[in-house]
């Protein structure tokens, strides 16, 4: 009898075990493939997620991030989000399931920042958002790491507005001067706000009504499809002055003047360089109306990034938030200044 008791209770044990098991991962029905490696091998394993990992900008983050890790002898998952919240929590169910140490994750919409936190949480998985905030109401619910959003966009405006002031531009009256924007993005709103103050402050009698703006989503498509609507819309304006709150939306800017044939007599002004380099590699100085970008570093996200998800994982103090500046490049400084990252 005692023998029976014991045998089923312990059955009841390993049922509520097992169950338990199931409940906490949170996961897909089916295997996942590599669990357990790095827990089996005694390595940290960290999980990188990013919004849009087919973009410039996430893979050079990614694989910064990656040799941090693996320099370290640990093993780093790149995940592409593919700008979709429900792959997004498919990955972080996913790198939570596989046992994962820690989760870096740039969200694709910063309305699923406490699913993320919450999901984390509850399973023990240390995580920290990079580039875009994980925050509800624009408080910072998990440690971030990005760029000084409002100082890079400043060092953007003031170049913009000097190269304005130096051509003559400013007082011509086919200028238009044209801000894209991204306002449902917290780390971009800064951006277009440290444009505007600088671009105002340097050039305060600027024609009001010849200032434009366009909202559009941070891909080449949309910023494309973005500024071409406000160059039809505006006629009257021949030379356009252009800037943004990423690179991608300011090259797709670019490709919408060379459509309407405007691209002469205009200058965009990147926000990261990383595409813009490509323009000067590919066509020279005098073949693209890119002429400068707001240099960030995305090896310098990548690297503190780890740096700061290593931190939480081992139960230390970890910043907050902690910032990267920027460094204005044109065709005649980029290589030196971007070093391997301008080829």
């Amino acid at each position: 009898m005692k023998k029976k008791l014991s045998a089923l209770t312990m059955s009841v044990v390993l049922a509520s075990t097992l169950m338990g098991a199931v409940l906490t991962t949170g996961c897909s029905d089916g295997p996942v493939e590599g669990e357990s490696k790095a827990a089996a091998s005694g390595k940290t394993s960290i999980y990188g997620i990013y919004k849009a990992g087919d973009q410039t900008w996430f893979i050079d983050e990614g694989k910064a991030a990656e040799k941090v890790v693996e320099d370290a002898g640990d093993d780093f998952t790149y995940v592409d989000a593919k700008m979709s919240p429900e792959e997004c929590l498919k990955a972080v169910d996913n790198a939570i399931a596989n046992q994962a140490s820690g989760i870096v994750v740039c969200v694709p919409d910063q309305t699923m920042s406490q699913a993320v936190v919450d999901r984390c949480k509850q399973n023990n998985v240390p995580v920290i958002a990079c580039d875009d905030a994980l925050e509800v109401d624009g408080k910072k619910i998990a440690p971030w790491v990005g760029v000084d959003a409002y100082a890079i966009g400043a060092v953007n405006g003031e170049w913009l507005a000097n190269y304005a002031k130096d051509n003559g531009l400013d007082t011509d009256s086919e200028v238009g001067f044209l801000c894209m924007t991204m306002d449902t993005v917290s780390s971009c709103v800064p951006r277009a706000e440290g444009i505007m103050d600088k671009w105002n402050e340097i050039l305060p009698n600027f024609p009001k009504d010849k200032v434009f703006t366009a909202d559009y989503d941070g891909t080449t498509d949309k910023g494309n499809i973005a500024a071409a609507a406000v160059f039809t819309a505006h006629p009257e304006i021949k030379k356009w002055l252009v800037t943004g709150a990423n690179e991608e939306g300011t090259i797709g800017a670019c490709r919408a003047l060379e459509s309407a044939g405007l691209d002469k007599n205009a200058a965009v002004v990147g926000l990261g360089g990383y595409m813009a380099k490509d323009e000067w590699n590919n066509k020279g100085a005098a073949g693209t109306c890119m002429k400068a970008a707001a240099y960030f570093s995305a090896e310098q996200v990548g690297q503190k990034s780890i740096d700061v998800i290593e931190k939480v994982i081992d139960g230390e103090d970890a910043p907050q938030e902690t910032a990267v500046d920027a460094t204005m490049v044109t065709p005649d400084n980029y290589k030196q200044v971007m070093g391997a990252f301008a080829n």
